[in-house]
Protein backbone atom coordinates (compact mmCIF):
# COMPACT_ATOMS: atom_id res chain seq x y z
CA UNK A 1 0.00 0.00 0.00
CA UNK A 2 1.54 3.81 -0.93
CA UNK A 3 1.27 6.01 2.30
CA UNK A 4 -2.32 7.38 0.67
CA UNK A 5 -3.51 3.55 1.28
CA UNK A 6 -4.19 3.19 -2.29
CA UNK A 7 -2.96 1.00 -4.65
CA UNK A 8 1.25 0.70 -5.52
CA UNK A 9 3.23 -1.16 -7.24
CA UNK A 10 6.60 -2.19 -6.71
CA UNK A 11 9.53 -3.91 -9.35
CA UNK A 12 12.41 -5.98 -9.26
CA UNK A 13 14.74 -7.42 -11.29
CA UNK A 14 17.53 -9.76 -9.85
CA UNK A 15 20.36 -12.18 -11.12
CA UNK A 16 18.66 -15.86 -12.21
CA UNK A 17 20.95 -17.23 -9.39
CA UNK A 18 19.80 -19.18 -6.18
CA UNK A 19 21.99 -16.61 -3.77
CA UNK A 20 19.14 -13.62 -5.06
CA UNK A 21 16.11 -15.02 -4.63
CA UNK A 22 15.91 -14.16 -0.65
CA UNK A 23 15.31 -10.89 -1.85
CA UNK A 24 12.03 -10.94 -3.50
CA UNK A 25 11.25 -13.03 -0.62
CA UNK A 26 11.55 -10.45 1.51
CA UNK A 27 10.18 -7.88 -0.57
CA UNK A 28 6.77 -9.89 -0.83
CA UNK A 29 7.07 -10.57 3.37
CA UNK A 30 7.54 -6.70 3.55
CA UNK A 31 4.66 -5.72 1.45
CA UNK A 32 2.42 -8.09 2.95
CA UNK A 33 2.37 -7.12 6.53
CA UNK A 34 2.43 -3.45 5.47
CA UNK A 35 -1.35 -4.29 4.05
CA UNK A 36 -3.05 -6.41 6.79
CA UNK A 37 -2.07 -10.11 5.92
CA UNK A 38 -1.59 -12.21 8.99
CA UNK A 39 1.42 -13.99 10.14
CA UNK A 40 0.20 -17.38 8.43
CA UNK A 41 -0.74 -15.94 5.22
CA UNK A 42 2.69 -13.84 5.08
CA UNK A 43 4.51 -17.00 5.10
CA UNK A 44 2.36 -18.36 2.72
CA UNK A 45 2.90 -15.81 -0.05
CA UNK A 46 6.92 -16.07 1.10
CA UNK A 47 6.84 -19.69 0.35
CA UNK A 48 5.07 -19.28 -2.94
CA UNK A 49 7.27 -16.59 -4.22
CA UNK A 50 10.08 -18.68 -3.43
CA UNK A 51 8.51 -21.39 -5.33
CA UNK A 52 7.90 -19.52 -8.61
CA UNK A 53 11.40 -18.20 -8.71
CA UNK A 54 12.58 -21.59 -8.10
CA UNK A 55 10.66 -22.80 -11.45
CA UNK A 56 11.97 -19.96 -13.17
CA UNK A 57 15.36 -20.19 -11.88
CA UNK A 58 16.72 -22.87 -13.97
CA UNK A 59 15.11 -21.86 -17.24
CA UNK A 60 16.17 -18.21 -17.46
CA UNK A 61 17.45 -17.82 -20.93
CA UNK A 62 19.32 -14.29 -20.30
CA UNK A 63 19.82 -14.86 -16.71
CA UNK A 64 17.77 -12.42 -15.17
CA UNK A 65 14.17 -13.15 -12.97
CA UNK A 66 11.50 -10.44 -13.28
CA UNK A 67 9.02 -9.66 -9.74
CA UNK A 68 6.72 -7.17 -10.27
CA UNK A 69 4.45 -6.61 -7.05
CA UNK A 70 1.00 -5.56 -7.17
CA UNK A 71 -0.47 -4.21 -4.22
CA UNK A 72 -4.25 -2.90 -4.17
CA UNK A 73 -5.75 -3.48 -0.96
CA UNK A 74 -6.81 -6.27 0.27
CA UNK A 75 -5.22 -7.73 -2.64
CA UNK A 76 -1.58 -8.45 -3.28
CA UNK A 77 -0.25 -10.17 -6.69
CA UNK A 78 3.08 -11.28 -7.52
CA UNK A 79 4.03 -11.79 -11.09
CA UNK A 80 7.45 -13.39 -11.21
CA UNK A 81 8.58 -13.99 -14.69
CA UNK A 82 11.93 -15.14 -16.76
CA UNK A 83 12.67 -15.45 -20.43
CA UNK A 84 12.67 -18.97 -21.02
CA UNK A 85 13.29 -21.75 -24.08
CA UNK A 86 10.68 -21.98 -26.86
CA UNK A 87 7.85 -24.18 -25.55
CA UNK A 88 8.78 -24.46 -22.14
CA UNK A 89 6.18 -24.45 -19.14
CA UNK A 90 6.43 -25.44 -15.49
CA UNK A 91 5.00 -29.09 -14.88
CA UNK A 92 1.68 -28.95 -13.02
CA UNK A 93 1.81 -31.87 -11.77
CA UNK A 94 5.25 -31.15 -9.54
CA UNK A 95 5.26 -31.14 -6.27
CA UNK A 96 6.48 -27.09 -6.60
CA UNK A 97 3.64 -26.58 -8.61
CA UNK A 98 1.39 -28.21 -6.06
CA UNK A 99 2.60 -26.51 -2.91
CA UNK A 100 2.88 -23.14 -5.12
CA UNK A 101 -0.92 -23.27 -5.95
CA UNK A 102 -2.02 -24.41 -2.16
CA UNK A 103 -0.48 -21.58 -0.67
CA UNK A 104 -2.49 -18.74 -3.03
CA UNK A 105 -5.98 -18.02 -3.56
CA UNK A 106 -4.71 -18.41 -7.12
CA UNK A 107 -1.84 -19.26 -9.59
CA UNK A 108 -0.87 -19.50 -13.69
CA UNK A 109 1.58 -19.23 -15.74
CA UNK A 110 1.32 -18.11 -19.14
CA UNK A 111 4.26 -17.41 -21.79
CA UNK A 112 3.85 -14.46 -24.08
CA UNK A 113 6.77 -13.60 -26.58
CA UNK A 114 9.40 -16.21 -25.19
CA UNK A 115 8.47 -14.88 -21.46
CA UNK A 116 7.09 -16.46 -19.25
CA UNK A 117 5.17 -15.32 -16.17
CA UNK A 118 4.04 -16.94 -13.18
CA UNK A 119 1.13 -15.07 -11.45
CA UNK A 120 -0.05 -15.65 -7.59
CA UNK A 121 -2.67 -13.45 -5.68
CA UNK A 122 -3.80 -13.46 -2.40
CA UNK A 123 -5.85 -11.39 -0.62
CA UNK A 124 -6.15 -9.85 3.36
CA UNK A 125 -8.55 -10.97 5.76
CA UNK A 126 -8.44 -10.38 9.06
CA UNK A 127 -5.23 -9.69 11.13
CA UNK A 128 -4.29 -12.33 13.79
CA UNK A 129 -4.92 -11.00 17.09
CA UNK A 130 -1.45 -10.98 19.56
Amino acid sequence: MSSTGGAAEVRLSIPADSAYIAVPRSVVGNLAARNDFTLDAIDDLRIAVDEACALLLPQSADGVLECVFQIAPPQLTVRTSAVVPNGWRPDTTSFGWTVLTALVESAAAETIDGRLTITVTATATATESL
